[in-house]
C-alpha cells in the first residue's frame, strides 16, 4: 500500500478542529484529521455521524464555524469551491449529479471548466482560440474515457446509462479536474457486487497510477478495510477513532458505536 512509501509522510490535507452547526444541531464538533499524501483515507460512521458535512467543508460547499482546513499547507478554509477545484480538489456525490441530457463526453468536458480560460460555452461552440484550447482538453478527457472503459458510450446521454455506469461517469468528471485530492462520497452506494468490484479497482488505480490522494466515505466495511491506508470514525459529529484499518476494526469504542447503530 502507498502508506508505506516515504512520500506518504507529507500531509496532503490537514483538518484542524473544525466544527459546523445547523441551527441548534451540532453536525461536526472539533474534528481534526491529517491525511498523508498518496494515501486512501476513509471516513466511516453510523448515519448522521457528520461524514458528508465534513466532506462538504473540505470541498468548500460549507465553511466551518470554527477551525481550519489546509491543502498542501495552504489555508483554504474560506476559499470558494471553484477556487479549491483549481488548487486540485475534486469530489463525487452520494446522489449522482450529472447533466442527464448531455453525453458522457460533454459531462467530462464540463469537469475541465476549471482549467479553461475561454469558458465552457466558447469551448463547446469553437469560438476563436477556444477551438485550440478545446483540443487540449478533449485529449485529456479521451484519456480518462479510455481509463474508465467508457469509449463505446462517449456519445451516449448520461441519463440513459445504467446506474453503475453513471457512477463511473461521475468519477470521470471528477478526474477531469486532474485532482491531487479526490473526495468520494459513497461511490459504491446502490451498486451490485460486480459494479462494486469494478469501482474498487478504479479507485485503487486512481490512487496507485495517478498518485491521487483519496478521502473516501463508504458504508461497505469490507471495502473500507480492504483498500484503506487509514480510517477515521465519526459518531454524532465527533471523531472517536483513527488509525490503520486493523486497529480501528478492533477498537471497542468503534464496535460499540456500530452495535448501537445496528440496534436502533
Amino acid at each position: 500500500m502507498s502508506a508505506q512509501s516515504e512520500e506518504s509522510a507529507r500531509t496532503k490535507l490537514k483538518i484542524d478542529q473544525v466544527s459546523k452547526n445547523f441551527g441548534g444541531v451540532k453536525a461536526v464538533t472539533q474534528v481534526s484529521l491529517d491525511v498523508p499524501e498518496g494515501t486512501i483515507f476513509s471516513i466511516i460512521g453510523p448515519n448522521g455521524a457528520g461524514k458528508t458535512t465534513l466532506l462538504n467543508m473540505v470541498s468548500g460547499f460549507y465553511h466551518p464555524d470554527e477551525g481550519s482546513i489546509l491543502l498542501d499547507s495552504q489555508d483554504v478554509t474560506r476559499r470558494k469551491p471553484n477556487e479549491r477545484a483549481r488548487l486540485g480538489i475534486a469530489r463525487t456525490f452520494q446522489n449522482i449529479a450529472l447533466f442527464q441530457g448531455l453525453s458522457v463526453l460533454e459531462n467530462l468536458m464540463l469537469g475541465r471548466h476549471v482549467h479553461m480560460t475561454s469558458g465552457v460555452l466558447a469551448s463547446f461552440l469553437y469560438w476563436g482560440p477556444a477551438q485550440r484550447e478545446e483540443v487540449v482538453h478533449r485529449r485529456r478527457v479521451e484519456e480518462i474515457i479510455d481509463f474508465l472503459k467508457l469509449a463505446d458510450l462517449r456519445q451516449q446521454p448520461a441519463g440513459e446509462l445504467a446506474y453503475g455506469l453513471r457512477k463511473r461517469v461521475e468519477l470521470g468528471r471528477a478526474l477531469a479536474v486532474d485532482p491531487t485530492l479526490l473526495l468520494l462520497d459513497e461511490p459504491m452506494a446502490g451498486m451490485n457486487q460486480e459494479e462494486k468490484e469494478e469501482m474498487v479497482r478504479y479507485v485503487l488505480d486512481v490512487n496507485e497510477e495517478f498518485g491521487t490522494t483519496i478521502v473516501l466515505i463508504e458504508h461497505d466495511m469490507g471495502v473500507v478495510m480492504d483498500i484503506s491506508d487509514y480510517v477515521a470514525v465519526l459518531d454524532q459529529g465527533e471523531k472517536i477513532a483513527e488509525g490503520v484499518p486493523d486497529a480501528v476494526r478492533a477498537d471497542p469504542t468503534v464496535i460499540e458505536a456500530y452495535l448501537g447503530a445496528d440496534h436502533e
